[in-house]
C-alpha cells in the first residue's frame, strides 16, 4: 500500500498569499542601489573630506550586505580595501557624528512626523569581553537577562502612524567608570561627560530630539517610569507621558474611602487584582508583525510616592492585561488629562515595544552589536553609521512593503526573510 504524503504547508492558500506578498522583484532589487545612492546624498556632505565620504559609503553598504559579521575588517575586505583606514574612520575619524544624527532626526521628522507621534526611551546592553572598552562593566544586560560584562547605551526611537525609526543614542557610564581618570583618558571620554543615570541621559537626548521631531507623547519601560524625578522633569517640560512602572509601585486611588477618609497606599498589582470585572474594558490595539491584539484595560486617577516617601501629584494609573494562554500584565502611569480616553493611553503604552523592534532589527540586520571599537568616539561613530543603515532599511520597508503594510517579514521555507533586508542585502 502506497502511503499518501500530507499536503505541504506551503501549498496552503494563506501560505501562498504570504509568499506572494513577500516576493521581492528583480526590478525592486535593481532600484535598491539607486535608492541607497539617493539616500546617502542627504548625509555625505556632513563628512568633510572625499575619503571620509567614500569610507562612509563603504561602511554603510557593508552593514546592509549579507556579511555574517559586520565589523570593520570584513566590511573592508568585502569592498577590496585595506582594513586600517576603515577601522580608523569608524574608531577615531575626525567627523561629526552628532551632525549626522541631527540630520537623521530631521529626516525621520520629514518622513514620519506626526503631532501625536511617540518618542520612546530604552536602554540596551551589548555583551563585551575584557575591560578595555569605554563603559564596559558588570551591569544588567537585557540581551543576556542577567548581570554580566557589557556596555549599555540609552536610545530614543520614534513611532507614528507611518512607521518607526531610530532617533538618538548615548553610551552610559557607571558611576565608578565615570570617576576613573585613567580609563577615561585611555578611551578619550570628553571632560564634560560626567556620571548620569539613564533617565537623565534620556532627558538630555529628549531635549535635543524633541524640538526636531513632532510628537505628542513620551513613553518607556519601568526603568524610566519608576524614576519619579524623570516624570517630574517631563511634566516641567510640558511633555505628556505614559511610562511603565513596576507592579509593586505604591498607589492610592483618588476616591474617598469610608467616612470620607482617603484610601491607603497599596501595591499597584494588589489594587488591580481587586477591581471588579465591570471596570475592565476590552480594547483592540495596533499590533506588530502579528497584527492587531486584544487586551483588557482599566485606568484610575491615583497618587504615588517618590523615592523619599513624599506623595506626588495626581496621575492616571493604566493597567493592561493581554488575552490568551500566556497572559501578561503591564502597569503604567500618565500625566495626561483626566478626560483622555483609555484606548489612547493603552495605545501609547502599546507602542513602547517599537524601540525594542528598532534595536532588534539593528542587531539582526545591520550589525548594531558588531563592533570592536574601544573609545567613546568609536562607540558613537559606530552607532551612528549603524542607525543610519537601519533608517535606510526602514525607508525601504515602506517602499517594498506597501502590498502588506505593517508586516516586517514574511515566512518562507527555512525561516523568516525580512522583506526590506532581502533587497537591501543586494545594495552593496
Amino acid at each position: 500500500m502506497v502511503r499518501k504524503e500530507p499536503p505541504s504547508l506551503l501549498q496552503h492558500p494563506e501560505a501562498q498569499a504570504l509568499l506572494d506578498d513577500a516576493t521581492v522583484t528583480a526590478a525592486a532589487v535593481r532600484h535598491c542601489q539607486e535608492h541607497l545612492t539617493q539616500f546617502l546624498q542627504r548625509y555625505l556632505p556632513l563628512f568633510y573630506r572625499e575619503e571620509q565620504r567614500e569610507l562612509a559609503t563603504v561602511v554603510i553598504q557593508g552593514r546592509l550586505s549579507g556579511l555574517k559579521r559586520k565589523t570593520c575588517e570584513p566590511i573592508a575586505y568585502r569592498a577590496g580595501r585595506p582594513r586600517k583606514p576603515v577601522q580608523h574612520f569608524v574608531g577615531a575619524g575626525a567627523w561629526d557624528d552628532e551632525a549626522v544624527m541631527a540630520e537623521l532626526r530631521s529626516h525621520v521628522a520629514l518622513e514620519l512626523g506626526d503631532p501625536e507621534g511617540i518618542i520612546i526611551c530604552d536602554g540596551s546592553g551589548f555583551p563585551k569581553k575584557g575591560s578595555a572598552s569605554c563603559g564596559v562593566a558588570r551591569q544588567w544586560c537585557g540581551r543576556l537577562g542577567k548581570v554580566d560584562n557589557c556596555q549599555v547605551g540609552v536610545f530614543l526611537a520614534y513611532a507614528a502612524k507611518g512607521g518607526h525609526g531610530p532617533l538618538d543614542r548615548r553610551l552610559y557610564l557607571t558611576e565608578d567608570w565615570a570617576a576613573d581618570r585613567k580609563r577615561r583618558k585611555q578611551t578619550h571620554v570628553p571632560k564634560e561627560v560626567v556620571f548620569a543615570e539613564k533617565w537623565r541621559i534620556a532627558l538630555d537626548l529628549l531635549d535635543r530630539s524633541g524640538p526636531q521631531v513632532p510628537h505628542g507623547w513620551v513613553t518607556g519601560d519601568d526603568e524610566f517610569g519608576r524614576a519619579t524625578e524623570f516624570r517630574a522633569q517631563l511634566r516641567h517640560r510640558h511633555e505628556r507621558y505614559v511610562l511603565d512602572v513596576p507592579a509593586n509601585t505604591l498607589v492610592r486611588e483618588l476616591a474617598p474611602g469610608p467616612v470620607g477618609r482617603k484610601p491607603s497606599f497599596e501595591r499597584a498589582e494588589a489594587w488591580a487584582a481587586r477591581q471588579p470585572a465591570g471596570r475592565w474594558k476590552t480594547l483592540t490595539l495596533r499590533g506588530g508583525d502579528k497584527g492587531p491584539r486584544k487586551v483588557r484595560a482599566l485606568a484610575r486617577r491615583v497618587q504615588t510616592k517618590d523615592e523619599d516617601g513624599c506623595v506626588g501629584p495626581s496621575e492616571t494609573l493604566v493597567v493592561i492585561r493581554s488575552l490568551g494562554a500566556e497572559a501578561r500584565t503591564w502597569y503604567a502611569v500618565s500625566n495626561a488629562r483626566r478626560q483622555e480616553r483609555l484606548a489612547v493611553l493603552a495605545g501609547v503604552q502599546g507602542e513602547r515595544h517599537r524601540v525594542e523592534e528598532v534595536l532588534q532589527e539593528g542587531k539582526g540586520e545591520v550589525g548594531l552589536g558588531h563592533y570592536e571599537v574601544r573609545s567613546w568616539v568609536g562607540w558613537h561613530h559606530h552607532m551612528t553609521l549603524a542607525l543610519l543603515a537601519l533608517w535606510f532599511l526602514a525607508l525601504e520597508r515602506r517602499q517594498l512593503g506597501k502590498k502588506n503594510p505593517g508586516v516586517d517579514g514574511a515566512t518562507v521555507a527555512g525561516g523568516v526573510q525580512p522583506v526590506a533586508a532581502s533587497a537591501a542585502a543586494e545594495c552593496g
